[in-house]
């Protein structure tokens, strides 16, 4: 049986973009409270019945949190342009050592509707 074991963290986060459409309000340093889920499939372990221990997961994306949280994301090493897209690959990128290894990453923006998934 495989599960799927879900855990959330939001971050409050600045950036600017360059973008042919909303120019002036996207040059602009602006800010948004991001949301991202990470996502971790498997067969929970037989002696645990745990798919991933939430306690270690919860440890980890207190760190990742640590490194976006009330930053300007333009300047956060490794993330390059701040997409949703980046922020899904970034958080993937951060975490890639967990075992079981992600499934999924999810990034989205309540206020104004936006999200983005990368399922690995």
């Amino acid at each position: 049986m495989q599960f799927t074991v879900r855990q959330r963290f939001f971050f409050d986060a600045a950036h600017t973009l360059e973008r042919e459409i909303e120019v002036e309000g996207s040059r602009r340093i602006h800010g948004h409270t991001y949301y991202a889920e990470i996502a971790v499939s498997g067969p929970r372990h037989p002696d645990s019945g745990m798919v991933i221990d939430l306690g270690h997961l919860r440890l980890r994306l207190a760190a990742l949190r640590e490194r976006l949280d009330h930053h300007l994301l333009d300047e956060v090493p490794g993330l390059g342009t701040p997409t949703l897209e980046n922020l899904c690959l970034f958080i993937a990128r951060s975490l890639q050592d967990l075992q079981p290894p992600l499934s999924q990453v999810r990034v989205w923006r309540d206020s104004v509707g936006d999200g983005c998934a990368l399922d690995l």
